[in-house]
């Protein structure tokens, strides 16, 4: 593939990392020559096999490497809406204080709204969700003046929360942290037991975007425990959350390269998550983690496709039936996964395939996605290209 920011992401990532050019070489096992004729940008392009390795040497995912895909639709990251969120998080010093609701303020339909937004960003419908977000925030905000003090915050760490995951995947992850912190607070204040933990766990995420695995891995297994001896494992939305928290941790470690302790981790989540359906339902699950026997088969896809085992990767994805509540983005990425490990295996056929039914699912999304894109390169390279290829090139605007 190609891009004009490898070299000097690669070159950020390494120092982030404390690595030499030779630690970074013998971790990934791309030769020392490559890694500079990359940083130094006298080579502008790599194989997916080559990204693969020093994505795994740098203890990072491959899309942190080749670039996060941009918002979807204006593309927009620092234009007004985005500043409108900016401000939103982090209030103007002195700005005027958010009044109680008013007698047609109803804490149902906000947290419609709060859950429409989640919907929303799990459909990679990033922009529409920045549109409202500043709204309601503000909202929420006012609502925990409210006479139900306790729904009000709970509402509002929701909402910051949500403002956190829209800013980790705008790559303002600092930004997303301050989100983070401050929705922890309101949970604080709020009713709501897993709260908490389940933003925790969106922290660990952020951590993990920016290397921080050692951090991410702490707090998801110190987060899991809590509601584990909280006693709230006995409930369909606990352990939910202690599944999601969970299969964090066990990311984390594969990232950091302990694959036994990311092994041991996803099999204990699995054979929890067959309990979810059989435990008393709880809230609206568009508002609590995301955790089916479903989700942690894709993430095992994930990490096996990740960390070179592709044949893994297609054994555990075939014949796959995903449960109703599987968010569209889990579904999108299962697919690019499933493309990855084809492509890995030479299988051009098989890859093409995969991406056609991604091009299906969700079309925008995969048109923005960078990862996407440089399969499509790679398979575009090829001496003889398969059938479709050309289509799905034309599409990613890839190739002649």
């Amino acid at each position: 593939m190609a891009t004009d920011d490898l070299g000097r992401t690669l070159r950020r990532l390494r120092r982030l990392a404390s690595l030499t050019q030779e630690d970074l070489a013998e971790r990934s096992g791309v030769s020392v020559d490559v890694i500079r004729q990359l940083e130094q940008r006298r080579k502008h392009s790599a194989r997916l096999p080559t990204l693969h390795a020093l994505a795994n040497g740098l203890g990072v995912e491959l899309t942190t490497l080749l670039g996060d895909p941009p918002a979807v639709s204006t593309g927009e990251n620092d234009g007004p809406r985005f500043v409108a969120v900016r401000r939103a998080i982090m209030p103007a010093l002195w700005g005027a204080q958010p009044a109680p609701p008013g007698p047609d303020f109803s804490l149902a339909t906000l947290r419609e709204r709060i859950a429409d937004g989640w919907t929303q960003y799990h459909a990679a419908e990033f922009d529409t969700v920045m549109k409202a977000l500043p709204d309601v925030i503000s909202e929420a905000r006012a609502a925990t003046l409210g006479d139900d003090e306790a729904d009000g915050f709970a509402a509002l760490g929701k909402a910051l929360q949500l403002a956190g995951h829209v800013a980790v995947r705008m790559g303002k992850t600092d930004l997303a942290l301050i989100s983070l912190e401050r929705a922890i607070e309101a949970a604080e204040h709020s009713s709501d037991p897993l709260l908490r933990p389940m933003i925790v766990n969106s922290v660990a995420w952020a951590y993990q975007r920016q290397g921080r695995l050692d951090d991410a891995l702490s707090i998801a297994l110190h987060s899991a425990d809590d509601v584990q001896k909280g006693g709230h494992t006995d409930t369909a939305d606990g352990l939910k959350v202690w599944g999601a928290l969970t299969m964090s941790a066990a990311t984390s470690a594969a990232r950091g390269n302990d694959y036994t302790r990311a092994a041991e981790l996803m099999a204990g989540a699995e054979a929890e998550a067959a309990r979810v359906a059989k435990l008393p339902q709880g809230s609206d699950s568009r508002m609590v983690s995301v955790f089916s026997p479903s989700s942690v088969r894709i993430e095992r896809v994930r990490l096996a496709v990740q960390y070179g085992h592709p044949k893994d990767a297609l054994a555990l994805a075939k014949g796959m039936r995903l449960s109703k509540d599987t968010p569209p983005s889990w579904r999108t990425w299962l697919l690019l996964d499933v493309a990855r490990a084809h492509t890995d295996l030479g299988d051009a056929a098989g890859a093409v395939k995969a991406l056609e039914a991604l091009r299906r699912v969700a079309p925008t999304w995969m048109q923005h996605h960078t990862l996407a894109v440089a399969i499509v390169r790679d398979l575009w390279a090829l001496p003889n290209h398969p059938a479709g290829l050309r289509p799905l090139a034309e599409f990613l605007g890839v190739g002649d």
